[in-house]
């Protein structure tokens, strides 16, 4: 077994110091002996070594990658990260199979950064410790400055580096000194600060900023951005639309009266395409829609040869508001134009697919997932979503790989839990659905799907007491649950309360009316001696579900 010890200091390299020099061991055996591995990961490789973009090439690209950076106005999402821990763990895993198993000692462990924690959490819960075992040796990081590519932190998102470097960076940096990079900088650390749920220190910058420049274009880019920070708030009770609508009207006002048109359009856009999310947390569906369309016409009019990225999330934001107003195949229109304007970008095939789904179209939803796994690295949302499409299809066994494979990504991904624990319970799997409900509410507590399964494992179980609570707590949260309702149903149907079965029998089937539910309110009627109203469910049931047997051989019977 090959024994190796890497530092991840982050003074020394900034994000990925520790993968970057894992990398660097693994990488030249694996481009002289299985360069297929290499290609494999080329996005994950590349991001986390940048010093070995010179022999590993780019195999999958997007539009952003020919950009200039002043037109990249996408910048990744503080997920991204764990999707290339993910890759990076995928090809360590890979790498080994083939070359032998690895001891590694990670030195200064305890001042790694975000990306090197999160990548080794990966690589322990992802790779078998026959393969690869990982011990933390000793500590003594270095002193002086952090690392400060802002341009490769604001590129690739990492966040925590650009807050906590930028913060550092900023200390020591007066207004006067250079203002324009002083501008520059605050918003870069101000949005990585928002990325990782720091909204009120990111407040704090943008009212200094605020305090020193008068700037008209950097003034209404700080008025967005508090804008967007009173909207997108990750603690929904410090959102203010209204206070937001006030921020971003000052944001307008100053870049409609920039006098360069090529400019005005962009930046006035980029500021109507923001008032349009507020309009839509106000509830104002069509004046957001409104919005959007005019920063779609300046754009087309102003910008036809620059800012394609700019115009592609134009025309994503307005799928999804048609697509909110029921105009689904003018929405489909709108992400295929985004798609088609870049190929390579992951995001808007998942949208699509989401939208082909709804509209009853699964395999070319199917075929747009897919298209995610392929172009991107491990898409946690991806597998999910195909999850539910094989679900719908009857292949409980590959929407059961799916989800467990969206939850070996990320163990986080708390809707994975309510589905899996589903399947689980359907399978009579009530230790390992209770488990995963308790993991699922543990990430969000009194989600009422999850409650909803607590309480049918406890009526599994004969808890009939512990089962009533979960599914009131689960009505509680939403009124309008029908498997809880139906659930409920059940219990009093076992306790021989056949009013109360009743009763919510009726009440889900208000709600959504089954073949299954009518069968079961029958079933109830029978036992209650009510056989007309058994006779006229199964009856109805039989119109819905023609041919079912068991609704058949009831029918007989009454």
């Amino acid at each position: 077994m090959d024994t190796i010890a890497l530092d991840a200091d982050r003074r020394i390299g900034g994000p990925y110091t520790f993968g970057a020099a894992l990398l660097g061991r693994l990488v030249p055996t694996a481009l002289e002996r299985w360069p297929g591995l290499v290609a494999e990961h080329d996005i994950e490789i590349r991001a986390a070594a940048p010093y070995l973009r010179t022999v590993v090439p780019a195999r999958r690209r997007s539009l952003v990658d020919d950009l200039p950076r002043g037109q990249r106005v996408l910048v990744p999402a503080v997920r991204r990260s764990l999707r290339i821990a993910n890759g990076l763990a995928e090809f360590v895993r890979d790498h080994l199979h083939r070359a032998g198993p690895l001891r590694l000692t990670v030195t200064n462990f305890g001042a790694a950064d975000h990306t090197d924690t999160e990548l080794v959490t990966v690589l322990r819960r992802r790779i078998d410790p026959a393969l690869l075992t990982i011990y933390e040796g000793p500590s003594a990081p270095a002193v002086g400055p952090l690392p400060a590519d802002f341009d490769r932190w604001r590129d690739e998102g990492f966040h925590h580096a650009m807050a906590e470097s930028g913060l550092e960076t900023l200390r020591g940096m007066a207004y006067d000194d250079d203002p324009r990079g002083w501008e520059l900088l605050v918003q870069r650390v101000a949005a990585a600060l928002e990325a990782i749920e720091r909204e009120d220190e990111a407040r704090d910058l943008y009212d200094r900023a605020r305090r020193e420049s008068t700037d008209p274009k950097h003034r209404a880019t700080i008025a967005y951005a508090t804008a967007m920070t009173l909207v997108r708030h990750h603690d929904p009770a410090k959102r203010d639309p209204e206070q937001a609508l006030a921020w971003i009207n000052e944001a307008v006002t100053i870049t409609s009266l920039l006098p360069d048109p090529r400019q005005r359009a962009f930046h006035l856009g980029f500021d109507l395409n923001g008032k349009a999310l507020v309009q839509v947390r106000r509830g104002r569906y069509d004046a957001a829609m409104e919005l959007v369309q005019q920063a779609i016409d300046l754009a087309e009019t102003h910008l036809p040869d620059e800012h394609p990225i700019h115009r592609l999330v134009l025309h994503a934001n307005r799928a999804l508001l048609l697509a909110m107003a029921g105009r689904g195949e003018e929405a489909l229109a709108d992400y295929t134009r985004a798609i088609e304007a870049d190929p390579g970008y992951p995001d808007y095939y998942l949208e699509r697919g989401n939208l082909l789904d709804k509209l009853g179209r699964p395999e070319e939803a199917l075929a747009d997932y897919e298209t995610v796994m392929r172009l991107s690295p491990p898409f946690p949302e991806a597998y999910y979503n195909r999850a539910e499409l094989r679900f719908a299809a009857g292949d409980l066994d590959g929407a059961r790989a799916d989800l467990d494979h969206t939850l070996e990504l990320d163990p986080e991904f708390a809707p994975a839990y309510v589905n899996r624990s589903g399947l689980e319970v359907a399978a009579g799997d009530y230790a390992q659905a209770r488990r995963d409900v308790e993991r699922g509410l543990g990430l969000t507590p009194r989600e009422p799907h999850l409650l909803c399964v607590l309480g049918q494992v406890e009526l599994a179980e004969g808890r009939h007491p512990q089962a009533r609570r979960a599914f009131d707590a689960a009505l509680e949260r939403d009124p309008d649950l029908v498997a809880a309702w139906a659930s409920r149903a059940e219990l009093a149907f076992e306790r021989g309360d056949h009013d109360a079965a009743l009763a919510d029998l009726t009440r889900a089937l208000k709600l959504g009316e089954t073949a299954e539910l009518l069968f079961n309110r029958s079933v109830v009627y029978q036992a209650a001696g009510r056989p007309e109203k058994a006779r006229h469910d199964l009856l109805r049931a039989a119109e819905l579900a023609p041919g079912d047997d068991d609704i058949g051989r009831a029918l007989t019977e009454v």
